[in-house]
């Protein structure tokens, strides 16, 4: 027995309440808390920027899934799966039949979903929900170069950082900030 992280599959919108009834057996004794270690409904920060406001919420980014910490044992496994399968709205266990033991994801699998969820300290990732196009005026409103304004020269969504060019000491200089810290100047 080793502890890895399985997925389980749910009706989209029944996330939460199969992850509240997952720890409530466990706490009445239905379900094994020697094998079932964490219960979790993976879920991102997304910040909103909506005239200059920041509006932070929470969004679950893997819709219809529930993720489980289990030390799945090699004799009796049955018995734990049809229990957490006869939850009313799981549908089971991804990529397995009914009657097979189901499979861990991998650690750089589950690595990178906590690492999104920010459970992984230090290593907490914002999703930035506007938009922005390479020649948009933006203001930069934090960090060093607050107040500073200028033309996105380059985006990189991926690091959700963007290149702007800013005029310091009249010259065109390229500084590299995060899309938390600008606000885009209606033009």
């Amino acid at each position: 027995m080793s502890k890895g992280w399985y997925i389980v599959h749910t009706y989209t919108g029944y996330e939460n309440k199969i992850e509240k009834t997952i720890r409530q057996k466990l706490e009445a004794g239905e379900l094994d808390s020697a094998v079932i270690s964490e219960v979790k409904v993976p879920v991102e920060e997304v910040v909103e920027i909506k005239d200059g406001k920041k509006k932070s919420r929470k969004n679950k980014f893997l819709p219809g899934y529930v993720m489980l910490e289990m030390d799945l044992p090699d004799i009796g496994w049955k018995a734990i799966c049809s229990g957490i399968r006869s939850i009313q709205g799981v549908t089971g266990f991804v990529g397995t039949n009914p009657n097979q033991r189901p499979r861990p994801i991998s650690n750089d699998e589950a690595r990178g979903i906590l690492m999104k969820c920010g459970d992984i300290k230090g290593e907490k990732s914002v999703r930035i929900v506007q938009a922005y196009n390479v020649g948009d005026q933006v203001k930069i409103n934090e960090g060093p170069f607050a107040s500073f304004s200028g033309a996105i020269e380059e985006i990189y969504a991926d690091k959700s950082k963007l290149r702007v060019m800013v005029q310091i000491f009249g010259r065109a200089t390229p500084v590299e900030v995060d899309t938390t810290q600008v606000e885009k100047l209606v033009v």
